[in-house]
């Protein structure tokens, strides 16, 4: 009774990860570029333009985005000799477990396919 479509859906694996595309992608590096901007300032200022204003308005408004973004990081807060000891923490749980997973590999109860 449980060879109908409900037994065989239970065998099958899960579903593959989603592409690559459906993701949420990093900014983009230009985001983080005030070199083109800056450059429209001084191009503005060389042709004597009113739009210069404007332009140093965009790269002001560019800064405060950008130190939004700062201090939104993760571990933007956390003092130097707190990372260090994070990080130090963190390599003794991957001794620990390199050492338990050479442990479990010496017990042979494992059976390595061999390619």
């Amino acid at each position: 009774m449980a060879s109908g479509p409900a037994g065989r859906a239970a065998e099958e694996p899960p579903p593959p990860e989603p592409p690559a595309e459906q993701k949420p992608l990093p900014p983009a590096q230009e985001e983080f570029s005030f070199l083109p901007l800056v450059h429209d300032i001084i191009k503005c200022m060389d042709k004597d333009s009113q739009d210069v204003h404007q332009v140093l308005n965009e790269l002001k408004n560019k800064f405060q985005e950008m130190r939004k973004l700062i201090s939104s990081m993760p571990g933007i807060g956390v003092s130097p000799e707190q990372q260090q000891q994070q990080l130090q923490n963190l390599r003794e749980q991957v001794r620990t477990k390199n050492e338990l997973l050479q442990k479990y590999k010496s017990l042979c109860m494992f059976e390595i396919p061999k390619e």
